[in-house]
């Protein structure tokens, strides 16, 4: 079988790595292109100023997020999350693990975001927003000067309805941009991809969203989701593999998370770094958030990935410098996880090539794993989140194995999403991390 150029076998031979990631081992991976910093950004097409730009249009929203969604009144309109110590469940990974893990760890609660209650409420919403802006001034009904709480009136969503927004998801993303477009009174449709928890699709339709199923993976929900958008000239497809705009919406999570350390007393050097462990399906949400970390931190932060055993398409790409001409099946990788959000088979090239002089590596971890973090963190700390945005937790362990970090560090570990999800699913996630601990 050709894969991009080579049978698999060649592959295999070519990076060794491989054999290990086709058996569905975990693995690691450090990124031999990465570079310093201020080199790597310098060679990107995407600058600071864009991510200030999407900032400043956050903020031109926010009277209009705070008159639609109470529970944004709080910061303002602001989507943002909280950044928790987790000193328990530093504990517990150590006592798991038999490992000491030097220095501060903390959660940065995507989770519990509001709106959508993930990471993608970020992105997803943002790029919504944009879209709704350029209609809005195209038209003339706004200006950025204006007073954005206006656009909640009947005669603007009478105007939204003659458009429609498109989207193929595995579930956070399709509930991000549903509940914002619905809101703003867009026609809107969400495929999809087998892999999507029947909850999320239950919960886009209660808030009048159309849902396409689809038997196949994330790829085909795209796909079918562009081609339907694509029939329509009032349609709009947000592309969850090539968007930029979705991107620096993840980005602005930088700029935000620099006062919160501040506030916490928490220095960020070369001698104090902060290591960042992010989920990654695609790559566009920890690609965006890693990107918008290196422009604050430069050098002094350092962004690793987190994909589940079935599903390392972001390390395959990587791996191979093949990005998304190569994926999880063409090795004979089911890309079947519980790590629902993180179950993609093909990876962003847009982010793959984003990344490559700036990611520090990537590793992978097994579904058991992520039943057992989910079960201990609920245990310690209380907080309750996916099994995809557990992956996180796992990654101070597999730093410290190799000797990787100092005792100076600060570990965030960013929670990407659980508020949303049904109390007797969650419990029912709970007592399978539970029993697997139990057998472990």
């Amino acid at each position: 079988m050709d894969i991009a150029g080579k049978n698999r076998e060649q592959w295999l031979e070519a990076y060794p790595l491989l054999q290990q990631i086709a058996l569905t081992k975990e693995v690691w991976w450090a990124n031999p292109n990465r570079q310093p910093a201020s080199e790597g950004l310098a060679c990107l097409s995407l600058k600071e100023e864009d991510v200030k730009e999407a900032e400043q249009r956050l903020r031109r929203f926010a009277p209009y997020i705070a008159s639609v969604f109470p529970e944004t009144k709080g910061a303002g309109g602001l989507i943002e999350s909280p950044l928790i110590d987790i000193p328990t469940m530093k504990h517990k990974l150590e006592q798991r693990f038999g490992q000491n893990v030097p220095g501060r760890l903390l959660l940065k609660g995507d989770h519990a975001l509001p709106i959508s209650g993930s990471i993608k409420a970020r992105g997803g919403i943002y790029e919504v927003l944009k879209h709704a802006e350029s209609l809005l001034v195209d038209q003339q009904i706004l200006t950025k000067q204006d007073d954005y709480s206006l656009i909640a009136t009947d005669a603007v969503q009478s105007f939204f309805s003659s458009y429609a927004i498109v989207v193929g998801s595995t579930g956070n993303l399709g509930l991000s941009i549903g509940i914002i477009s619905a809101k703003l009174g867009f026609r809107v449709t969400v495929h999809m991809s087998a892999d999507a928890k029947q909850w999320k699709k239950d919960m886009l339709r209660e808030k009048g969203v159309r849902v396409v199923e689809h038997s196949a993976d994330y790829s085909k929900a795209v796909e079918e989701g562009r081609k339907e958008s694509d029939a329509d000239p009032n349609s709009y497809f947000i592309d969850d593999e090539h968007s930029i705009d979705l991107f620096v919406g993840y980005a602005v999570a930088a700029f935000r998370l620099k006062e919160q350390l501040q506030e916490k007393g928490i220095a960020v050097t070369k001698d104090q770094p902060l290591h960042v462990y992010l989920p990654c399906g695609v790559g566009g949400g920890p690609g965006g958030v890693a990107f918008g970390l290196k422009l604050v931190f430069g050098d002094a932060v350092r962004c690793f990935f987190a994909e589940p055993t079935h599903s390392p398409c972001m390390l395959i790409g990587m791996l191979t410098g093949k990005h998304q001409h190569i994926s999880v099946q063409d090795f004979g990788i089911d890309n079947q996880t519980a790590a629902d959000g993180l179950a993609v088979g093909r990876p962003s090239g847009f982010v793959g090539r984003m990344m490559a002089p700036l990611l520090e590596g990537i590793y992978t971890i097994a579904d058991p794993m992520l039943y057992t973090l989910l079960a201990d963190l609920a245990d310690t700390e209380g907080l309750y989140l996916e099994p995809s945005a557990v992956a996180g937790l796992y990654g101070p362990v597999q730093l410290e194995k190799r000797g990787l970090y100092t005792d100076a560090a600060t570990h965030l570990v960013w929670a990407t999403g659980g508020s949303m999800v049904p109390k007797e699913i969650m419990e029912t996630d709970y007592q399978l991390g539970v029993n697997l601990r139990t057998e472990q």
